[in-house]
């Protein structure tokens, strides 16, 4: 048997009904998910990192291998969660882990990259499934005709003059060409602005086995 991925994934902040305090939270969607791509979640905290340190602590001490920026919120709605998640990927991406990030993730990670975000004018991407082309060959190897169905759930968008730098488009919607996924052009980082732990088809679990997946053989 496969020896079990430790995947480290954010949380987002939610505030606890009938309580006056925050409390971190996650969709039971993606424990099913890390299920699928035989992976174990490690939860990552908001309110505990205080320093580049306490990162490389928590990081060792449960030796992540992977991670995944989870969607929820808009960058800047809540600084314990932004400041937090910069101290986060700041460490993965100087220790090289792999990284995946979802919805609010992928924004995360193209403003770390100098890239900027849009709003939409509309409710195209708001509780809605649209095509998206796929512009990526590992990716056309796991779905049919280059082009493929998948939720959305933004206001926020990315057109290709808003991308981070060396920051490479995989996949764009299929109706007003905002991207849709990314990868980095020499980084293990992959990004998507669709959310696969809510649509747990065939090709949204092997995206991420892909991503993942070859840590087992290192």
């Amino acid at each position: 048997m496969t020896k079990k991925l430790k995947i480290g994934i954010t949380l987002r902040i939610t505030n606890a009904e009938h309580y006056d305090e925050k409390r971190d939270s996650l969709s039971h969607d993606w424990y099913k998910m890390f299920q699928k791509i035989n992976a174990i979640p490690i939860l990552i905290p908001n309110d505990y990192f205080q320093s580049n340190d306490d990162v490389k602590n928590f990081f060792e001490d449960l030796s992540i291998q992977g991670l995944i920026f989870s969607g929820g919120d808009n960058i800047g709605d809540n600084e314990i969660r932004d400041n937090a998640e910069q101290l986060i990927l700041t460490y993965a991406i100087n220790t090289n882990i792999p990284i995946f990030g979802v919805c609010r993730g992928m924004q995360l990670i193209n403003d770390f990259f100098g890239g900027s975000l849009s709003k939409a004018s509309n409710n195209d991407h708001v509780k809605k499934s649209h095509l998206i082309d796929i512009l990526d060959n590992d990716l056309e190897k796991i779905i049919p005709n280059n082009s493929i169905e998948v939720n959305s759930f933004h206001h926020n968008l990315i057109h290709k003059d808003n991308l981070g730098k060396n920051l490479i488009p995989t996949a764009t919607c299929k109706n007003d060409k905002t991207i849709e996924a990314f990868k980095h052009k020499s980084l293990a980082i992959t990004s998507v602005m669709w959310h696969p732990e809510r649509e747990q088809n065939d090709f949204n679990q092997l995206f991420l086995k892909n991503t993942f997946n070859k840590l087992n053989s290192n």
